[in-house]
């Protein structure tokens, strides 16, 4: 009888090995990433407007993943740290529960002014929100002790501390708290870099992994979101 032609079986190679094989790839997949969710004309604008104004507001990747935060939670009462010109306020009201409550706080009346604006233009009814002009570490203590479902920190990286203290004390259990801004400028991996924002920023991460009122994890999704549930 005439024998079967033996057959050769090639490993099959893994396609997320494979990009992540090539650096040039890993840059088109971060890009990829940022765009895989599309902003609509609203935050266009206020993006827009944020740039106007001299604001760097969140990227799309993390606006999209503010959005998963809130939406997974199915968050009710949210407080956001930083108003700017609306871009993560919109994209976490989009998240949260249709009778949900966003408190924002920022020091900029005309930033909150323009947010205003772009809020409204979203869609969402003014009961919605809860604009608060004013230093977060002031207007902090006045707002309920386990009263939240997320606390988004979008600030300068001073307060961060005081900040991530501050979301201990308002998060129900369970609730998530959203630091913006973890990765420094891609300086947080840098063993070289000591200037003092730098720091601030890995000591705040390094507290909140090692402590026992959070599960964390950093999200490499625009300039790094640190997202932890308080236990």
């Amino acid at each position: 009888m005439p024998t079967r032609p033996r057959t050769t079986h090639r490993p099959r190679r893994c396609p997320i090995a494979t990009v992540a094989g090539s650096g040039s790839s890993t840059a088109q997949a971060q890009q990829f990433a940022e765009s895989y969710v599309t902003e609509d004309l609203v935050l266009r604008t206020a993006r827009s407007l944020a740039r106007e104004v001299g604001l760097e507001a969140v990227t799309p990747g993390a606006g999209a993943a503010l959005r998963l935060l809130a939406a997974a939670g199915n968050a009710r009462a949210v407080v956001e740290i930083g108003t700017g010109t609306g871009v993560s306020g919109v994209w976490l009201l989009r998240g949260m529960r249709a009778d949900g409550v966003l408190t924002t706080i920022d020091l900029e009346v005309e930033h909150q002014r323009i947010a205003r604006r772009i809020f409204a233009e979203a869609g969402f009814a003014a009961g919605r929100t809860r604009i608060i002009t004013g230093r977060a570490l002031d207007v902090l203590p006045r707002l309920a002790d386990g009263a939240y479902d997320l606390v988004f920190v979008d600030a300068e990286a001073t307060g961060f501390h005081a900040c991530v203290e501050a979301a201990l004390r308002l998060l129900r259990p369970g609730g998530v708290l959203a630091l913006n801004g973890v990765l420094a400028g891609g300086r947080i991996g840098d063993p070289a870099a000591r200037d003092a924002e730098t720091v601030t920023v890995r000591e705040t991460i390094k507290a909140v992994r090692e402590s026992e009122h959070w599960i964390p994890a950093l999200l490499p999704v625009g300039h790094g979101v640190l997202a932890a549930v308080k236990c």
